[in-house]
């Protein structure tokens, strides 16, 4: 018998892999005041102080040992509770003790080499699964769980420490940002982003981060950075070789990143064991043959999903290289299926793919998602499929991999076509149900009335949910009895129906409502409301937008969902809930609010998202001309955001919403708001690399433009759905699209509206090789642009002009047009425009002869590439560079030029430049 405790979350205990029911919260507190000084005797008074502090009850020493009795009988007899020398022990092996696991694992990878110091310190950090002794508030618990803090801090900044001196700083660095954020006084964090940033060619954001530290140390503590920090700054402006990452330590991104997407295990797990085993015996068969396929299919509600985490969590160790996890809503009630290529994109981020190295053709992402999973044991869940071709392209090819699908359906094609085994999953046998009431509400309040428990699992037909859900009314009402509840249930049979998901014979929706009858009105009203909103999660701010409520109080009604189980938050912040639950709050909606006050509410959350949005795409894209949105609805709630990172997560957060948005108000026919969502996600898409979103999203614009009649937003809709065209290499569909923006600009006398059509017209023949035809395009635009006065594009058209002349070999007009473009730029301080401006010079300067020059304007872009944090564009100009080098004999600076831009290249999967690269190394090896 194995006995495991785990205080790093809530305080819980399990026995060979079962977690056991620890009673009361004052019973678990006694538990963790041995635990934390197991095998040492704790003293009577020391524990009483321990769990109780000053607020202790009478008799207080009887109580102890009331506790202390049940906790001998829950555990058993390994580990021992024992009585010695006026105290009380627990004798037990320390590994099985997360904390002092965690403790150990530390203080080993503190004295480790760094690449076993690495593993050791993720193995640690691993074990915290939320705050230390979550839920138990007394004084003493809250000094430790203090400390604990600090030692997982300290932890943290270690393992950053030892990853950035392996050249991880890709790696590590959205974990570094978060964790920077939320302790901005620290010096050493501050120091460990900075660094990160700089290797990632992020200078700007560094030095920026340097300066925000430096004013709140001055702010908040009156002091000046530490001169350690101050080094590191000044270091960075120099640019000291000293900071780059070590050499061939950087791994490539894709294979560095160890993804770890499972949700949190079940909390609450009960029986399948033959079902388990099933899992493992197909695993432990056809491991290394070929790619091991499970499907588990049952009715929702039937715990699946807990099934497939159940067994990952069981098997963690058998994959190291990490687990993938996506919710393929192949039954959610509020809108579409996910598409494979959306997951797909998904996984290819959790593998660390930069978004300009993912490939256009979806046929192509699933070859790179193959690649990279190739010959690594990792563990793939596709949770909630609709059908065999929905998880098709998500299957990987190498027999090191695992995959667990799980389904409503029976996926008979995945069966028959790939040899997955499938597994069957019914209701909870009738003992299986009687000991997950047991596990919820104990034995004693279960025997007590066996004809009533029986009767909760037949009204529940075994099925998991709704018995998770009569278990936890009746451990929140610990007078009510067993019977009482049944009689409730039989009663709400009569005059509600059943839920008819087709599946279950169960009235759900009787269980659902002790839950939903408890809720204040608010809360209620709330609830109803979510039952409607498109996409699979939803802030606080999206949800106070549905009700008009203020943001705050909104957050308290969540509190209270959450309490209720009626909904989860898998991530501070987001909310979601389960698909039939979904299903009921919609119900209840419809009941309790007229159809008006439903499309006001939906009204107001569409608003929510246009109008954050737009504040969003304009801190991404400030040059970007403005489009008017109008105000929002009395009501909806407009997030406002600090900066382009800020903006950034939120597009990140919310684009499935986003998406789910727009589909939702083009089927109800409200076109300005599809077009709008077009609008404000387009900037977003771009630089993501979305580009198949992005070319959707545009067609249901345009579609919706046409309906409303608008030539103006007709003309954006057909020249952003071009260039979507255009990036996706839908040539043909592109110059349709452009010349009919461009027919409806001259219709209108829209002068912008013809300048940005040539201009999209002449990138679209460059794309296909008419050089000469894009120039013809280029110069009409430019003249329209100055016409109007828009010194930014105009900028952008002669640059881009200089560039189809420089390839044409009509250098003196390229350098002229280009630098004309330059000194726009410079005193419009667009630095990405200036960048490309200097490339395009480079290159002019470098076919002309003027080697020097060239050689200067590829550095200067280089420089500006790295502030921007453009590495797609800064391995081209390196590959110049490194050209112009060799023309100058610089054969060792060139090989190191080319070096850094293969790095660069393999990096973003561009496999056809990498491959010409080494071929110039191979060309000039000594």
């Amino acid at each position: 018998m194995i006995v495991e405790f785990r205080v790093l979350g809530p305080v819980d205990a399990s026995i060979d892999g079962r977690t056991v029911a620890l009673g009361p919260a004052r019973q678990r507190c006694v538990l963790a005041a041995l635990l934390v000084d197991v095998n040492r005797v704790v003293l009577v008074d020391q524990l009483i102080d321990r769990v109780w502090g000053e607020n202790r009850p009478y008799r207080v020493r009887g109580t102890l040992h009331s506790y202390l009795s049940r906790l001998r009988k829950v555990l058993g007899d390994d580990p021992r509770i024992t009585q010695q020398s006026g105290g009380y022990l627990l004798a037990a092996d320390e590994s099985t003790v997360d904390l002092h696991r965690f403790r150990r694992l530390v203080g080993d990878a503190r004295t480790a080499a760094d690449e076993r110091a690495l593993v050791l310190f993720e193995q640690a950090l691993e074990l915290w699964r939320g705050e230390a002794f979550a839920g138990l508030d007394v004084p003493w618990l809250a000094r430790v769980r203090a400390e604990l803090e600090r030692e997982r801090t300290a932890a943290v900044l270690d393992h950053i420490e030892v990853a950035l001196r392996l050249g991880l700083h890709a790696t590590v660095l959205p974990k570094l940002s978060t964790v920077a954020g939320e302790n901005p006084l620290d010096e050493r964090l501050a120091g460990q982003l900075m660094l990160a940033l700089y290797r990632s060619g992020r200078q700007a954001e560094a030095q920026a981060h340097y300066q925000v530290t430096r004013t709140r140390l001055a702010e908040e503590l009156g002091t000046d950075p530490s001169a350690a920090l101050r080094q590191l700054h000044h270091q960075i402006l120099t640019a000291d070789p000293a900071l780059s990452p070590p050499t061939g330590k950087a791994a490539p991104v894709g294979r560095s990143a160890v993804p770890r997407q499972l949700p949190p295990p079940p909390g609450s797990f009960i029986g399948r064991e033959d079902e388990l085993d099933q899992l493992t015996a197909a695993l432990d068969v056809r491991a290394g043959s070929t790619v091991v396929i499970s499907a588990v299919r049952g009715a929702g509600g039937i715990g699946k999903t807990w099934l497939v985490l159940q067994w990952a969590y069981q098997n963690l160790a058998r994959f190291p290289d990490g687990q993938l996890h996506v919710n393929l809503r192949g039954f959610d009630p509020t809108g579409q299926p996910a598409k494979p290529e959306t997951a797909l994109r998904g996984f290819l981020d959790a593998l660390g793919v930069e978004s300009a190295a993912i490939p256009l053709d979806p046929d192509a992402q699933g070859a790179l998602y193959r690649s990279l999973v190739a010959d690594r044991r990792m563990l793939i869940v596709l949770d909630n499929a609709r059908d065999t071709n929905q998880v098709t392209p998500l299957l990987p090819g190498s027999p090191t991999c695992t995959v667990l699908i799980t389904s409503r359906n029976a996926l008979a094609g995945l069966v028959t076509t790939q040899g997955a085994r499938p597994v069957a999953l019914d209701v909870l046998a009738h003992d299986d149900a009687v000991a997950l009431l047991v596990k919820h509400l104990g034995t004693a309040r279960v025997a007590a009335d066996p004809a009533a428990t029986d009767e909760l699992i037949r009204r529940c037909a075994g099925l998991p949910l709704a018995l998770g859900i009569v278990a936890g009314r009746a451990a929140t009402h610990p007078d009510l009895t067993l019977a009482a509840l049944a009689e409730e249930l039989c009663d709400h049979a009569g005059r509600l129906d059943a839920l008819d998901t087709g599946e279950a014979m169960l009235n759900l929706r009787a269980v659902f409502s002790w839950s939903y009858d408890a809720l204040t009105p608010d809360a209620a009203a709330l609830f109803g409301l979510l039952g409607l909103a498109p996409g699979p999660d939803f802030s606080v701010a999206a949800a106070a937008s549905l009700t008009s409520l203020p943001v705050s109080r909104t957050a308290a009604l969540m509190r209270e969902l959450e309490s209720a189980h009626l909904v989860q938050q898998p991530t501070p912040g987001r909310f979601r809930t389960h698909d039939l639950m979904r299903l009921y709050a919609t119900e209840q909606a419809r009941l309790s609010h007229t159809e008006e006050g439903l499309t006001a509410a939906l009204r107001r959350l569409v608003d929510h998202y246009v109008h954050t949005g737009h504040a969003a795409d304009k801190l991404l894209n400030p040059h970007r001309p403005p489009v008017e949105v109008g105000e929002p609805v009395d009501g909806s709630q407009v997030q406002v955001m600090a900066d382009q990172v800020a903006a950034q997560n939120w597009f990140t957060a919310e684009h499935p919403n986003l998406l789910a948005a727009q589909q939702l108000v083009a089927d109800r026919a409200w076109h300005t708001c599809a077009w709008q969502l077009a609008w404000v996600t387009h900037t977003y898409h771009w630089r993501r690399g979305q580009l198949h979103d992005n070319l959707a999203v545009w067609r249901i614009a345009l579609a919706a433009c046409e309906q409303m009649g608008d030539v103006e937003s007709q003309t954006w809709a057909h020249r952003l759905l071009g260039y979507a065209c255009v990036r996706v290499g839908l040539r043909e569909d592109a110059m349709t699209h452009l010349k009919q923006a461009l027919a409806l600009a001259e219709r209108t006398d829209d002068i912008r509206g013809q300048a940005d059509a040539r201009r999209g017209l002449a990138w679209a023949l460059e794309q296909q090789g008419e050089d000469r035809l894009a120039l013809e395009h280029a110069k009409p635009a430019l003249e329209l642009y100055e016409k109007v006065g828009q010194p930014a594009w105009v900028a952008w058209t002669l640059n881009q002009m200089g560039w189809y002349e420089a390839k044409l070999g009509e250098y003196e007009n390229a350098r002229a047009h280009c630098e004309a473009a330059l000194d726009l730029y410079r005193v419009h301080t667009d630095h990405q425009g200036e960048a490309n401006t200097l490339d395009s010079l480079g290159y002019i300067a470098h076919r002309t002869g003027e080697l020097g020059r060239a050689l200067d304007y590829y550095q200067q872009a280089l420089a500006l590439f790295r502030d921007l944090g453009h590495t797609y564009l800064e391995a081209d100009t390196l590959d110049h560079l490194a050209l112009t080098q060799v023309e100058l004999g610089r054969l060792e600076a060139a090989r190191r030029t080319w070096q850094r831009a293969l790095e660069l290249y393999e990096a973003q999967h561009r496999t056809t430049a990498a491959e010409r690269v080494r071929s110039h190394l191979a060309d000039t090896s000594p």
